[in-house]
């Protein structure tokens, strides 16, 4: 078992240093006792910790993080969100699935939506709606069937040409794009942190306390360096974290991505990113994406290491590179935060979720899409442990996570698909 379930993050979160400071909760300390015991205080687990005060307000529950709130993985991402996806398969099944599962993505927006106004927090959450923007043959493909599929599901949409994309992100590096009306952006650790400041009063958060090991069988007994935390039902809501404690090893694999945001740039500079509030998304998947931050910044997330961090100058340098090649004229801006964060992908892109063992319980398999699926699960989990609810519809929504294949053949499959993947992205990266 490896020494510590938390990820290798050389770097702050830029996210979180754009925010005032916050004095994180202290640590567990001692013997404790409690019915529920949440692992992660991410966009799941407070999800979870959430609901189950909702349908027990007398429990006891804990949630215990292993970093501090803000600088773990769920304020790491590029905060796009969205009530609903627009898939690009066209057949009557593909259609019929994507449409079931984004019932299950409206209910989780929703769900933030409502802990934000009733915990009185703001992200900065705006819709923007969102574009997907090729700059290769094959890109300009997806183009096509993405804008297919938003017919299909009802979705307004228009089609975005070279001039098209420049007025509205203020560079002609794409050939084309589209433009979905539906798609949020917000600032997650933002968002993380208000999820985490307003639990319910019978939600007790611990954070710089990771779990070395779980013993026991009912109640468990949750170790950490200072605590030791007895628990009658215990959630793992630590994604690819899960692997460490021995679950599910044969259905994840750890990817590190990489993000930049500029320094705060003059509005002269500023103004040459097109409307004020933006985002892109690549039209393939191992491209960069891209977004205007407030008024005077940018970030552009790309690069992907498989199983372990890049080192950090490696990583600043292939940013900068990727801002000054689709922004030539604002070379001379720097890139003044970089940092990485971890996601969990599956073979199928379906997670992995439910009932491990009686009383233990886990979710895990983002595929990179945290922040809305994330508070589905871990809210329909909190229920499933409470009601018995076997949660039929949502299973099979989503899927399970598929069978990897064991190392060193995972490794060796990682990197010939990535080779290839990279070469047909080409200029998206």
């Amino acid at each position: 078992m490896p020494a510590s379930p938390l990820p290798d993050y050389r770097d702050p979160c830029g996210w979180n240093a754009l925010l005032p400071p916050r004095a994180p909760r202290p640590p567990a300390r001692g013997a404790m006792r409690a019915k529920y015991a949440v692992v992660g205080a991410g966009y799941t687990g407070l999800a979870a910790a959430r609901r189950l005060a909702e349908l027990e307000p007398g429990a006891d529950i804990v949630v215990l993080e292993g970093m501090t709130v803000g600088e773990g993985s769920s304020a790491r991402n590029s905060g796009f969100a969205t009530r609903h996806d627009v898939k690009v398969g066209l057949s009557t099944s593909e259609v019929e699935r994507s449409d079931r599962i984004n019932r299950f993505q409206a209910e989780g927006f929703d769900a933030l939506l409502a802990a934000m106004e009733a915990g009185g927090f703001s992200c900065d959450l705006q819709r923007t709606g969102r574009i997907l923007a090729a700059a290769t043959p094959g890109g300009e493909a997806k183009v096509r069937a993405t804008l297919e599929g938003a017919r299909l599901h009802g979705v307004a949409s228009e089609a975005l040409d070279r001039a098209g994309l420049k007025a509205a992100i203020g560079t002609d590096y794409y050939r084309s794009g589209v433009r979905t009306h539906e798609g949020y952006l917000l600032q997650p650790a933002a968002l993380i942190r208000g999820l985490a400041d307003t639990l319910p009063a019978c939600v007790r958060l611990y954070e710089d306390t990771p779990v070395l090991a779980i013993e026991g069988s009912g109640p468990r007994v949750l170790r950490t360096p200072e605590a030791t935390v007895r628990a009658d039902h215990v959630i793992l809501a630590t994604n690819a974290a899960i692997k460490h404690f021995g679950y599910w090893r044969d259905r994840l694999v750890v990817i590190y991505t990489y993000a930049g945001i500029t320094e705060a740039m003059d509005a002269a500079d500023a103004a040459k990113f097109g409307e004020p509030a933006w985002g892109v998304l690549p039209a393939h998947r191992l491209g960069s994406t891209l977004r205007r931050v407030g008024v005077d910044r940018f970030m552009v997330r790309s690069l992907y290491a498989y199983e372990a961090a890049l080192d950090s100058g490696e990583a600043r340098l292939a940013l900068t590179e990727r801002f000054r090649r689709r922004y030539p004229a604002l070379a001379h801006v720097r890139l003044e935060y970089v940092w990485g964060g971890t996601t969990a992908l599956t073979m199928n892109g379906a997670p992995r979720w439910g009932r491990i063992a009686p009383g233990l319980y886990g979710s895990a398999g983002c595929n990179g899409a945290g922040v809305v699926k994330g508070t589905t699960l871990g809210k329909r989990l909190a229920e499933t442990i409470v009601t018995g609810d076997p949660q039929e519809a949502l299973q099979a929504a989503y899927g399970t996570a598929s069978w990897i294949a064991p190392e060193p053949f995972r490794t060796i499959g990682f990197r010939v698909v990535s080779a290839i993947e990279r070469r047909k992205a080409g200029a998206e990266m």
